[in-house]
């Protein structure tokens, strides 16, 4: 009998490490995942900057005068849009102290495996619902951005200017939206009580991403407003 007890608090340690290899692993190889698939994201930012350059400088062929003319008009940007870059950037916050928190948790509960210590902490900021509203306000910014273009007139087919600035921050809102549904799904695994570690992962790699999205956006903004 004492033998038997001696192997298992020898083994305990061992099952926690484990674990704690266990969820390195899988978070290293969704982080891999993650820098793969931003690759062509990346990519095709690139290409838009490239044709946005490109295009600034090359005429157009006006077809009442048979000359060629320079169609380029720059675009005044709604004040919004800087709004909604310091909300994107709140959130980026916000979203890293979901990740950091969510990461000690699943560390806490792998080390705790089998010694009886719980790794809940009814204290804890609701961060990664703070990210979600944050996130849902910075793609209503730019939606009525939008409207306060085409209520100045702007459309996306006005001049060659205004086409870009819609496919720039479309492109930009419709990437990050893949983000704000990766943040429901872990909410909603949350609410089912699923794997503390899976949860770990999803939300790490999402704030990951989450922080690429802003980097890129003030990209795109530094682009649009001094680029033109």
């Amino acid at each position: 009998m004492a033998s038997l007890t001696t192997t298992a608090t020898v083994m305990e340690p061992e099952i926690s490490r484990v674990g704690l290899l266990d969820y390195g692993t899988r978070l290293r190889r969704a982080r891999l995942g993650l820098l793969v698939a931003l690759i062509p994201v990346l990519m095709l930012f690139v290409s838009f900057t490239s044709a946005y350059v490109v295009r600034q400088g090359l005429p157009s062929l006006d077809p009442r005068t048979n000359n060629l003319i320079r169609d380029w008009i720059p675009v005044a940007l709604p004040r919004l849009l800087l709004l909604n870059t310091f909300v994107l950037l709140v959130s980026s916050v916000s979203m890293e102290l979901a990740r950091r928190q969510i990461r000690a948790r699943a560390v806490m509960e792998t080390n705790s495996t089998g010694t009886g210590v719980s790794s809940s902490d009814p204290t804890r900021m609701p961060w990664l619902g703070m990210t979600l509203v944050l996130g849902f306000a910075f793609l209503f910014g730019q939606w009525t951005a939008w409207k306060q273009l085409a209520a100045n007139g702007f459309y996306v087919s006005t001049t060659p200017s205004s086409s870009f600035i819609y496919l720039l921050t479309g492109a930009h809102a419709a990437h990050l939206l893949g983000g704000v549904v990766a943040l429901l799904i872990a909410s909603v695994a949350a609410l089912l009580h699923r794997s503390l570690k899976t949860r770990s992962i999803v939300v790490d790699v999402t704030a990951w991403y989450w922080h690429f999205m802003a980097l890129l956006w003030i990209y795109i903004f530094g682009l649009m407003k001094f680029v033109s």
